[in-house]
């Protein structure tokens, strides 16, 4: 069955001087115009495509790659505004509609905005909303501890920023977990530190200490070793030039470099680090 607003491998099963003609099963055929047409296809050549709505209502196909599918979330700029609303560039040839009764904020021409992209019950068009609350569930997800989660960071608050997690769910990284550049937009590897009781997930970029110790682990040997052997990052090194190295808290690093300095890897000195010789 095809998939309106997704990916489809579709079959061509006519030719025409407007493009080839693919087999859109409960849609019959569906056009993929010419200049999408890969060269050699024939009358039984299967094609990935999109399938969208063009601006006659008619489906269409595409071999352009969209930003997002429908049912996800995406960060795209507005390139219009009319009186039907804004228009977002998805990377396909016709711009995806932000109704007016869907922008959460009047939208602004040139500004990038974190939208969902569903289908509308009345015209099947694919359209997107800022109002990304109606979208995301209220309810707690059933998660572990430490679970490893998708991320994507929605808006900046005083606490820190809010995040959609695995595509459902409410989250937040609080300002003292970020140990990196984060934006608004931007997808990410992170883990539930806790499930609030108010249902709310607190999120971290850390992941399981033992995990996270043998990754950072590995990451102070390759800087001695890119270092003649040796860093003035020692124990009493400043937080900052800590994070700014290797992204991580001071207590963290501590934890590592006292691992090494255990196993006999490295030594710690009042000046630093240094990586000890094989024996």
């Amino acid at each position: 069955m095809v998939k309106i607003g997704q990916y489809n491998r579709l079959k061509v099963v006519r030719l025409s001087d407007y493009g080839v003609f693919l087999d859109g099963d409960n849609f019959g055929n569906i056009l993929l115009p010419n200049k999408y047409v890969p060269e050699g296809a024939a009358i039984g050549t299967e094609i990935e495509v999109f399938i969208y709505f063009d601006s006659n209502d008619q489906l269409i196909a595409t071999t352009q790659k969209a930003k997002a599918c429908l049912g996800e979330f995406a960060l795209l700029q507005v390139v219009d505004i009319n009186d039907a609303g804004a228009f977002m560039d998805w990377g396909l040839d016709k711009d995806l509609l932000v109704p007016y009764n869907q922008q959460k904020v009047p939208m602004e021409k040139g500004r990038h905005y974190v939208v969902y992209i569903y289908q509308d019950r009345h015209t099947e068009r694919l359209a997107a909303s800022s109002k990304l609350d109606r979208f995301v569930s209220e309810r707690p997800g059933r998660f572990r501890k430490m679970q490893e989660v998708d991320l994507m960071l929605t808006n900046n608050t005083d606490l820190g920023f809010k995040a959609i997690v695995n595509d459902s769910y409410w989250g937040i990284l609080y300002h003292n977990e970020l140990f990196k550049d984060a934006r608004v937009g931007q997808r990410m590897k992170g883990y539930v530190k806790w499930v609030r009781e108010d249902g709310g997930i607190d999120l971290t970029l850390n992941p399981p200490v033992n995990e996270a110790v043998d990754q950072l682990g590995q990451q102070v040997l390759d800087h001695l070793a890119r270092n003649n052997g040796f860093s003035p990052l020692g124990d009493k090194a400043d937080p900052e030039a800590i994070k700014r190295l290797f992204k991580v808290s001071k207590k963290m690093y501590k934890r590592t470099i006292g691992g090494l300095f255990k196993s006999g890897k490295i030594s710690i000195d009042s000046d630093g680090i240094r990586l000890k010789e094989k024996q």
